[in-house]
């Protein structure tokens, strides 16, 4: 399946989403579709069991704190979820690179390819967050007064 394909079967829940703008998330969402058939035939031998686990466990946590990061308010606080997505996203490529024996020549390339790529996106995220000043502190105001908007 290519990642158009894929976009296509999304639901609308998520993608309607401001956060499926990112492209790092999507990526990281198709990777952890994509690698759902590889973590079970790697659970399908009992030597790479283990590993099938920790791939799944890294693979959905590329995702989860991309999405955990965009929603804080603050770029360092992005810039330390982005991270941890980065360290997640660099496990996921060593991992396919063990369960290269069972997965295949093409299937690992594929897969290592895409978390390189999420990989460049977060180190290029990750430098403008900590930049960055998402909210400027407001004026307080009396009880009295409509908040400011």
């Amino acid at each position: 399946m290519t990642f158009e394909e894929w976009e296509r079967t999304v639901s609308g829940a998520i993608t309607g989403d401001i956060l499926w703008k990112v492209r790092a998330y999507r990526l990281a969402l198709f990777a952890a579709d994509l690698g759902w058939e590889d973590v079970s035939r790697l659970a399908q031998d009992h030597r790479t069991r283990a590993l099938s686990d920790q791939l799944y466990r890294a693979l959905g946590s590329v995702s989860a704190n991309i999405a955990e990061g965009y929603s804080r308010s603050g770029g360092r606080d992005r810039a330390r979820f982005y991270e941890f997505a980065l360290g997640s996203a660099r496990e996921t490529r060593d991992w396919y690179h063990k369960g290269r024996h069972i997965l295949g020549d093409a299937v690992t390339e594929h897969r290592v390819n895409l978390q390189t790529e999420i990989i460049r996106l977060l180190l290029t995220m990750i430098p403008d967050q900590r930049t960055q000043t998402l909210r400027e502190p407001r004026e307080p105001y009396s009880p009295n007064e409509a908040p400011a908007s």
